[in-house]
């Protein structure tokens, strides 16, 4: 059913309160005369734009949204909103389609034209057509720009007359309400940037101007607009939030599509938080949540842009990724050593085990110590302790060895770093558990996420391209790993059970990892025992290690087992560190007459099939009868898995999808029988 509607913006209450909305100022902007001057050329306003013009594929919440929206954007632009035609369902009165169109629309009816009030009409085509689509949202399905009359603010002069009740109903709409709209304020094309003068004359990045709110360059705003908009069309599980000021620009974003919102689920237990663009000042404000997965590879788990290194900043990015897991919480979080960052996590994730990055700290070694006189020195006394010492008493005797040798006592950045080394220094670290992203090794080391795709200038809109780039190439690269582990057995070196044992269960890579422990195991020459305590023993395993200058020397390894309980732990800590066990606790094993490494040293997350069997959620089996969300949530997870599957090989995508066929037919069978 088509209704020809006549209502115009600006005169009714209600239309008031969307215009209210518009700034986030309610009252301040109604009372106050426009300020914008207008180009009578192309009829638009000049200066800066507060929203976004409409576009095909735009989608809204409800129609409220569609017509809030259109009407703000009218107000910037100058004229003024009607809705010309409405469409209802049959026997019902909801709405799921309209026509807006600018006020000057059509012409006076011949009735009307002998009357005193001054003609407006002009036939003006500018018009947006929306409608109801299956996700049940609004979509422009069609939209023309172009005005035939002059647009300019005459036109608000009706909005001074509104009357103190419509006042008062602008003054108690919710925030929430108000927050809805500023999303449209944030997603604009700005001629200087966020609606701020935060950029300089060459168009680049200001950080100290506005350390609140995000600092964009001309354009931006639009680019975080058009992708948020496509990867909501075309990713269903698209995740993202945004933050605003009170005055309603944009100050973060946190975004997480729905692959990496998967990897979240499996390899979100250990997370290393990349903020190498915030703190070397790029022009991307960009920190990535990044993980890593059963082949080895990182794995993003989220990104964000901030305002800046604030604790503020950080709480919001961190609250945002635990929305987005539902509360699942990391064991372990890796940062660079930033008082922000700590402060943050520690508010948010309390129960976390907060270590700093070994790598970042092995990497300022140069810059930090590079000005003393004996730098050489001093950088191989600094390694020796870090990477060589087994037992804390050793790493503080080589530490205060170091620092009086050198006469150091006083250097700020060593006297700051001995401060924090319960979490960073390996020695102390033994107990948390990294999945391979410690770096405890010399020579290892953490890059940037988006190393190779975002140097120093990369511009944000950039950015949103590479970052498409840079997902599809770690996206087939695990793909490729997955075919490999599954396809291929790997070439055994030794007749060691352990090593067939684990051939046919860790991937690829990490098979790799161990086979070489494995291998070291024949540069274990003696294991003895140290103590005996009721079933605890105590052994020492000997290692000839390479050492500086090619020569070999022995280096001594304790290591812990309980027969009885399956339990075997060396001092070098391997197994937390990289999640596989060392040379020394495979030779204890071997001693002792055990064939196979215990099944709780084989981890889940190392296994070539980790992804197919494990459910991350188990709450599937408490099904709620009411909770629709639930439903959807735990039906997409499993899908997913069937799409990974699927995407392997055009065999797997072939059964894939004739599952997905024959899963549809039979629910549409359920749905007959309930008609």
């Amino acid at each position: 059913m088509e209704v020809e509607e006549e209502k115009e913006a600006f005169p009714s209450n209600n239309d008031c309160l969307a215009e209210g909305k518009c700034d986030g100022q309610i009252l301040k902007e109604l009372n106050s005369e426009p300020t914008e001057s207008f180009d009578v050329q192309n009829s638009l306003p000049e200066g800066k734009k507060e929203f976004v013009a409409p576009a095909v594929g735009m989608e809204f919440e409800s129609y409220d949204d569609a017509y809030n929206y259109y009407n703000c954007y009218a107000k910037e632009a100058g004229f003024r909103v009607r809705v010309k035609n409405s469409w209802f369902k049959r026997n019902s009165r909801e709405k799921y389609g309209a026509v807006l169109c600018c006020s000057s629309q059509g012409f006076k009816r011949i009735k009307d034209v002998n009357r005193l009030r001054k003609e407006t009409r002009t036939g003006c085509p500018a018009m947006i057509r929306m409608r109801v689509v299956d996700s049940k949202r609004w979509r422009v399905l069609e939209v023309t720009h172009e005005h035939n009359h002059l647009l300019g603010a005459k036109i608000y002069k009706s909005v001074k007359k509104m009357g103190s009740g419509a006042r008062s109903k602008l003054q108690s709409s919710s925030d929430a309400e108000v927050r809805k709209i500023k999303l449209y304020r944030a997603l604009v094309i700005d001629a200087v940037g966020n609606g701020t003068p935060n950029c300089n004359a060459t168009g680049g990045r200001k950080f100290s101007d506005h350390p609140h709110q995000l600092n964009l360059r001309k354009g931006d705003s639009q680019a975080i607009y058009n992708y948020l908009c496509r990867l909501q069309l075309t990713n269903p599980n698209f995740f993202y939030l945004m933050d605003f000021t009170d005055e309603g620009c944009l100050r973060n974003v946190f975004w997480v599509d729905s692959r990496c919102r998967a990897s979240c689920r499996y390899f979100g237990d250990v997370i290393y938080v990349d903020n190498t663009c915030m703190s070397n000042r790029y022009e991307t404000p960009l920190v990535a949540l990044v993980g890593v997965n059963h082949h080895g590879q990182t794995v993003l788990l989220g990104c964000g842009l901030l305002a800046g290194e604030t604790v503020e900043s950080y709480t919001w990015l961190f609250k945002a990724w635990l929305t987005c897991v539902s509360g699942q919480y990391p064991q372990t979080i890796i940062t660079d050593r930033c008082k922000a960052l700590q402060t943050a996590i520690a508010e948010v994730f309390p129960k976390s085990n907060h270590r700093f990055s070994l790598s970042l700290i092995m990497k300022r070694v140069p810059e930090k110590l590079g000005g003393l006189r004996n730098y050489d020195a001093i950088r191989k006394t600094f390694v020796k302790a870090v990477f060589e010492t087994l037992k804390v008493i050793e790493f503080e005797a080589a530490w205060g060895f170091m620092i009086q040798h050198f006469g150091v006592t006083d250097h700020e950045w060593l006297r700051s770093l001995y401060e924090d080394r319960a979490r960073w220094a390996p020695v102390y670290l033994k107990d948390t558990f990294f999945a391979g992203l410690s770096a405890s090794r010399p020579g290892e080391n953490l890059s940037p996420f988006f190393d190779k795709y975002v140097h120093k200038q990369t511009p944000l809109k950039e950015f949103l391209d590479k970052y498409e780039l840079a997902l599809q190439k770690k996206h087939k690269e695990e793909t490729l790993a997955d075919i490999e582990s599954r396809n291929s057995s790997p070439e055994l070196r030794t007749r060691c059970s352990f090593e067939l044992q684990l051939s046919k269960l860790y991937t690829r890579e990490i098979f790799k990892r161990f086979q070489f422990e494995v291998e070291e195991m024949y540069s274990c020459f003696s294991t003895t025992q140290l103590h005996v305590d009721g079933p605890i023993i105590i052994f020492l395993v000997k290692e000839r290690v390479l050492a500086e200058g090619n020569r070999r020397e022995i280096r001594d390894y304790e290591v812990l087992y309980n027969r009885s309980a399956s339990e075997v732990r060396c001092i070098c800590s391997c197994f937390n560190f990289y999640g596989y066990l060392c040379r020394h606790a495979l030779c204890v094993l071997n001693f002792n007459g055990v064939e196979e490494v215990p099944s709780k040293y084989i981890l889940s997350r190392c296994k070539k099939d980790y992804k197919r069997f494990y459910v991350p959620d188990q709450g599937s089996y408490n099904v709620d009868s009411i909770d629709h969300m639930q439903w959807f949530n735990q039906l997409y997870r499993s899908a997913l898995q069937v799409v990974e599957e699927g995407a392997i090989s055009l065999d797997h995508y072939k059964v894939a999808l004739q599952a997905f066929e024959d899963s549809l037919n039979r629910v549409h069978v359920v749905e007959e029988k309930q008609d």
